[in-house]
């Protein structure tokens, strides 16, 4: 591993490139409902490497191709997830929008080498305590829940009353946290406001507000362990640190939360509005499962992961790499690379897709089972328990949040034949 200096020093005084004249924002209302045309927009006039700019005019490159995509996650010897590497921190704000991603952490998202694999490891054990079965039966019966308070009046707005709220209250469950009350729902809303603000939003004091919960959590599960994922952490022979535990909890909850609850969301919407589906979604767990998977390639809910730093200065599909230049994965448009899918026709019985992203700083298995699990459940006991659930809107009113790193609705209102769950 390459030693990093603790504190980084002024961008200037590290010979901080400036911007690349073609640089495109990573931003506006295209990136919001149509990302897809403006990752086609960027393949065509940069290729597989797009130089671009961050919040505020700061400098990135964004990597489109599946086969660089690839690369850069397979090949941490070039491209690192230390972010202290970074060669643009001297114009970096303290409360610059991006830092819940950027800043670094004592986390395991932050580690390399045999740290990252010790950690790694830690996590990959804890989750593999999870039963999937139970978890499956779990969620069906929180999903039952959930159904029963808005199945009697035949409208529901799916995605803050059903497909945000079940894997909340099973992540919840899983970590040994209380199942409920208003300091759970803040802590998703919390989670929500540090992986993708809205207007108005201060993600940097939504992050600490999610640490200081997880603080609580980790001291009270030292005291009285359960059977539970941070339990298993606390008391792995790898002997980590409470601070050790509570980030890389953060991690584990942040990825299981969002991301699947956006999978969920645009799931249904697929579902729901594509006439692929419409003659079978009704106990039609194939087409559940294809569905499920399509998403994964065309509309995954993690668009774009920031990020990975340079090493040393290289090469990257023809773009010259300065060392401490940040990399952002770009995960949807890789999973629609022409390259890959030739005749522009994504083959959704393929599961090589890029969503939980790849090497090392991948997903750590169980973690896309248990999303899995979820996910497929929700999808599954929705549909059975309201087999004629149809949009209560034209597809094309319904609209994406405004992220560039998350792909999820801002709402899916639904109507059904009332009732009693």
């Amino acid at each position: 591993m390459t030693d990093i200096d603790p504190a980084p020093r002024p961008a200037a005084a590290q010979g901080c490139p400036a911007a690349h004249p073609d640089s495109v924002p990573l931003a506006g209302l295209e990136y919001q409902q149509t990302p897809s045309e403006l990752y086609r927009g960027l393949r065509g006039e940069h290729g597989s490497v797009a130089p671009v700019l961050l919040d505020g005019g700061v400098p990135a490159w964004l990597v489109l191709g599946y086969p660089e995509v690839s690369y850069v996650t397979s090949h941490d010897e070039l491209f690192a997830r230390d972010s202290r590497r970074w060669n643009q921190w001297g114009r970096i704000p303290p409360d610059w929008p991006l830092m819940p991603y950027v800043g670094h952490q004592p986390s395991v998202l932050f580690t390399e080498g045999a740290e990252h694999r010790r950690r790694a490891g830690v996590i990959t054990e804890a989750l593999g305590g999870v039963d999937q079965f139970e978890l499956a039966r779990d969620c069906r019966h929180l999903a039952d829940g959930l159904i029963a308070a808005f199945g009697g009046s035949g409208r529901a707005e799916l995605m803050s009353g059903y497909a945000h709220a079940l894997p909340m209250l099973a992540v919840v469950r899983m970590c040994g946290m209380p199942h409920g009350g208003a300091e759970t729902r803040q802590l998703v809303e919390d989670l929500r406001i540090s992986l993708d603000a809205a207007e108005g939003d201060d993600p940097v004091a939504a992050y600490a507000r999610v640490g200081e919960r997880i603080h609580r959590l980790v001291r009270d599960k030292r005291e009285r362990p359960g059977p539970d994922i941070t339990s298993r952490m606390l008391t792995h022979p790898a002997g980590l640190t409470d601070e050790q535990v509570v980030q890389d909890l953060i991690s584990v909850i942040a990825a299981a939360q969002q991301p699947t609850a956006n999978w969920i969301g645009n799931t249904l919407r697929l579902l729901l509005t594509d006439e692929r589906f419409a003659l079978n979604v009704s106990g039609g767990r194939l087409s559940v499962g294809e569905a499920l998977n399509e998403v994964l390639w065309l509309d995954t809910p993690t668009q774009n992961f920031i990020g990975r730093w340079a090493v040393n200065d290289t090469q990257l599909g023809g773009r010259y790499i300065r060392a401490g230049d940040c990399v952002v994965l770009g995960l949807a448009a890789a999973n629609t690379d022409p390259q890959l899918w030739p005749e522009a026709h994504v083959g959704a019985e393929n599961s090589a897709h890029l969503s939980f992203s790849n090497g090392e700083h991948r997903c750590p298995y169980p973690a896309p089972l248990l999303a899995d699990v979820m996910a497929r459940t929700a999808v599954e006991t929705l549909l059975e328990r309201l087999p004629d659930l149809v949009l209560a809107v034209d597809p094309d009113e319904l609209t994406w949040r405004p992220s560039i790193w998350m792909r999820g609705l801002t709402a899916l209102p639904a109507v059904f034949t009332p009732v009693v769950v």
